[in-house]
């Protein structure tokens, strides 16, 4: 005779399974676009729920999941991240990263483990109405995946209605949720430009045609290039590194670079922004008599919560009796869901990882467990308001 375990424990061994798996997941990182055995380990741990259709090769690495419900709706997506950062972990604790120089720096162990257990409670009652889709996308931290999954024509003939996606964030209450209507998080992407000269003996530089001039001049222009733009929105541009010639104390240079990173609130702002680089470096580069070539790096739309969706997060948030704040401002840093959310209605928000917690990228972040439940409850809400 089986033994009756009561709902509450249930729960509890659930939790802790998820747990368990975020650990697993942890110890085993991968980089973006190489995340082949992070999806097969998302596979395994999800076949025995026996969802309706497992989608594989999304994107790249990517795995789409889907239950199916009794009645015509809404396809609902709901939507994390495989990859994981090229940083060396200094955390001694059990499971840390088996892998030298990559780690889980970003939480996309504990933003999997929740989306695991989301798919649990779907499996669990198929009551509903529509499609629940869960994707595990690759490459977040490039900026690549997300582009790549919309143009997978598996993604394609999904034909989704809605998306949400959750990011933690150290710094602010463990749980707090964070939502605006509008911009959540910037666009950004990053920028090399080249200027390229010729070589000269150092005692005749004049012999030859050195990118020195040029560089000092992009770089004072850049450091307040956005005052040229009319606008409120926020805008940056960050220089990131510069560097020209080698230790050969008797040779000029004929070679500079510098690397930008282009931030705006608006993607039609992105655009103006990069031109009016351009220009000035075209400018720079004929007055010195030099050629010039540029490089895009890591693209990201900004990620645009829409107003139904982001009441939708904060209705849920509020059911399970998250802490909620509504934002005024877009946050700087950015996320590739834009890309998602830009096909269709869609929002992502903020859980808080607390005020004590390492941040983000740094060494010694790591997912706090106690957001797996609440991120559960709170998707599963999401999907019931769609019923």
């Amino acid at each position: 005779m089986t033994k009756n375990v009561p709902r509450s424990k249930c729960k509890t061994d659930s939790i802790m399974k998820l747990e368990k798996f975020r650990k697993h997941l942890h110890q085993n990182p991968e980089l973006s676009n190489s995340e082949h055995q992070t999806a097969q380990r998302i596979i395994d741990f999800l076949k025995p729920l026996n969802p309706d259709q497992i989608l594989t090769n999304v994107g790249g690495t990517g795995v789409v999941v889907i239950f199916k419900g009794k009645e015509p709706g809404d396809h609902v997506l709901f939507r994390c991240e495989l990859d994981a950062l090229p940083i060396s972990e200094k955390n001694t604790f059990a499971h840390r990263s088996v892998v030298s120089g990559v780690s889980h720096k970003c939480g996309h162990d504990g933003h999997m483990a929740i989306i695991c257990g989301l798919a649990t409670k779907f499996a669990e009652d198929r009551s509903f109405s529509g499609q629940r889709i869960l994707l595990f996308q690759p490459a977040e931290e490039t900026g690549e995946g997300a582009i790549a999954v919309t143009e997978d024509e598996q993604f394609k003939a999904l034909k989704i209605d809605c998306c949400y996606a959750l990011h933690n964030l150290p710094g602010i209450p463990l749980g707090q949720v964070q939502i605006r209507p509008g911009t959540f998080n910037c666009a950004s992407q990053g920028m090399s430009i080249t200027f390229t000269g010729t070589t000269a003996h150092a005692a005749y530089p004049e012999k030859g045609r050195s990118p020195a001039l040029a560089m000092v001049e992009l770089l004072q222009q850049l450091t307040d290039i956005t005052n040229e733009i009319d606008t409120t929105d926020l805008q940056m541009v960050t220089i990131i590194y510069s560097k020209m010639g080698e230790k050969t104390f008797g040779t000029t240079p004929h070679q500079a670079e510098i690397g930008v990173t282009l931030r705006t609130e608006k993607n039609a702002m992105m655009s103006k922004l990069k031109q009016l680089v351009l220009s000035k470096v075209e400018t720079i580069a004929k007055q010195q008599q030099l050629e010039y070539s540029t490089q895009d790096h890591d693209v990201f739309m900004a990620s645009v919560n829409n107003e139904e969706c982001s009441t939708r997060v904060a209705q849920a948030a509020k059911k399970i009796g998250q802490d909620l704040v509504w934002l005024k401002e877009p946050l700087r840093w950015s996320e590739d869901f834009g890309a998602i959310s830009s096909m269709t209605k869609g929002a992502m928000f903020i859980l808080g990882a607390g005020e004590d917690s390492p941040q983000i990228h740094h060494p010694e972040y790591d997912f706090p467990d106690a957001l797996i439940k609440p991120g559960i409850d709170i998707f599963y809400e999401i999907a019931e308001s769609h019923q």
